[in-house]
């Protein structure tokens, strides 16, 4: 490990210290040899003081045992008929997988309990058919959960759940998962399959917001897996249910789950009740982070050298883009009202955040800034990104003369020799939509 993966791991350990999240393994992934790597992540969890619950699944499991029992069976996941055959499978298998995190998580040094807190009613006759043994989760007994966390002891709780006259059901682990944060008032739910992340054709999804999320599952419903077709409906609920993040992620990936948790653009799919990007006007307390963010351009002659003391003075003009709370890009708007004309400057993503669209998304909202103040011309000047404002942007080349004359002072006392890019703002302030503000 990198010195600045330490450090960009420490970020977040204030935010992160003593909040719960609920980590859900598929059956999958506990058969799978990534086992051992996911609960030795879970320990680094805890020696965070982050506080982890952790939900299993058996699905996987009991289609083996009745392989090799030559039984069939009503339904594996927990949602369809549970009959008699089927449940007692369910339990064993609940059991034996149970019985490996337990081993598992000892060998990693972290205390661990079997939590019965689910307790469960009939989930009943669903359009027509008896469901027989499945459940649903009614409640969540959270007394124990809260006293389990406070002594150390990390939770594991199965996908069976209890009536108040000691029936048992089989009850779904997404469901139980969120039912758990819901109860828990977790920061994160993180659902971890054999299948992992969202893809859409051949893009993997990133982040989604929770009207997206329900957007693709009315469009999409049809031409998504099953499992993954849950863990976003789960993941939709939890979020309107005030779950701030649920992360979907392939568990049989070493260090998938860290590196997640631990940086800004994650590898899995994360669906977002809150906002997790926006556009937001820099502050005087922000000059430090600013400077920082751009030295190394400015080192490269990419930017022009720009003091403390400068960026103060129209510090009205610079915008930040925030990703998850970090400073991932910026970009400056100046405007010259005689010539109706605006110029984009400072115009730069974090090598972190490269390749994700960022700089277009600043350049666009540059453009509709100058749009909404009546900037009828969009300037940029550039040493080594022409070609970018030119592709994606739309930019042309022009000469000085193009310039106002205060700008056009600056640019030949620099030496710079830098080309002069313009376009026409094509929005007017009637289609600008939303003002300034999240992204």
């Amino acid at each position: 490990m990198k010195v600045s993966d330490l450090r960009g791991i420490l970020q977040y350990v204030p935010r992160f210290r003593e909040k719960i999240f609920v980590v859900a393994l598929d059956g999958e992934v506990a058969a799978s040899p990534n086992l051992g790597n996911l609960l030795l992540d879970l320990a680094v969890l805890r020696s965070l003081s982050i506080r982890v619950i952790l939900v299993h699944g058996c699905g996987a499991q009991l289609v083996n045992l009745a392989q090799e029992r030559g039984v069939s069976i009503s339904s594996c996941d927990g949602t369809g008929i549970t009959d008699e055959t089927t449940l007692k499978l369910g339990i064993e298998a609940s059991h034996a997988v149970l019985q490996e995190l337990m081993q598992g998580l000892a060998s990693v040094d972290l205390k661990a309990a079997y939590a019965n807190v689910i307790v469960a009613h009939p989930a009943g006759i669903l359009n027509g058919v008896d469901t027989l043994h499945t459940g649903r989760v009614e409640r969540v007994e959270t007394a124990m959960l809260q006293f389990f966390l406070a002594e150390g002891i990390t939770p594991v709780i199965p996908p069976i759940g209890f009536d108040g006259e000691g029936h048992t059901f089989r009850v779904n682990s997404d469901s139980v998962a969120l039912e758990v944060a819901e109860a828990m008032r977790a920061l994160k739910i993180i659902y971890l399959s054999q299948r992992g992340t969202l893809r859409l054709g051949e893009s993997i999804v990133r982040q989604l917001s929770v009207g997206e999320t329900e957007e693709t599952l009315r469009k999409r419903r049809n031409q998504l897996d099953p499992s993954m077709v849950s863990k976003l409906e789960h993941a939709a609920r939890a979020c309107r249910g005030g779950v701030p993040r649920v992360h979907l992620l392939d568990g049989t990936q070493n260090e998938a789950l860290l590196s997640e948790i631990f940086s800004h653009e994650g590898i899995g799919t994360m669906v977002y009740s809150n906002e997790y990007q926006q556009m937001r006007r820099a502050l005087k307390k922000d000059l430090r982070a600013v400077m920082a963010l751009i030295r190394e351009s400015v080192a490269n002659a990419e930017l022009v050298k720009r003091s403390r003391a400068e960026i103060l003075a129209s510090l009205d003009d610079y915008w930040l883009l925030e990703i998850d709370r970090n400073l991932a890009g910026c970009v400056a708007v100046h405007f010259y009202p005689e010539q109706e004309m605006a110029e984009l400057a400072c115009l730069y993503v974090a090598k972190s955040h490269e390749g994700q669209g960022h700089g277009r998304k600043l350049m666009a909202f540059a453009e509709q800034l100058a749009a909404k103040k009546g900037a009828k011309h969009l300037i940029a000047l550039s040493t080594q990104a022409y070609n970018f404002f030119h592709q994606k942007g739309g930019f042309n080349e022009v000469g000085p003369e193009a310039l106002p004359p205060e700008r056009r002072r600056r640019w030949e006392a620099s030496g710079r020799n830098s080309k002069v890019m313009q376009k026409e703002t094509s929005l007017t302030p009637s289609k600008l939509g939303p003002k300034p503000g999240p992204a």
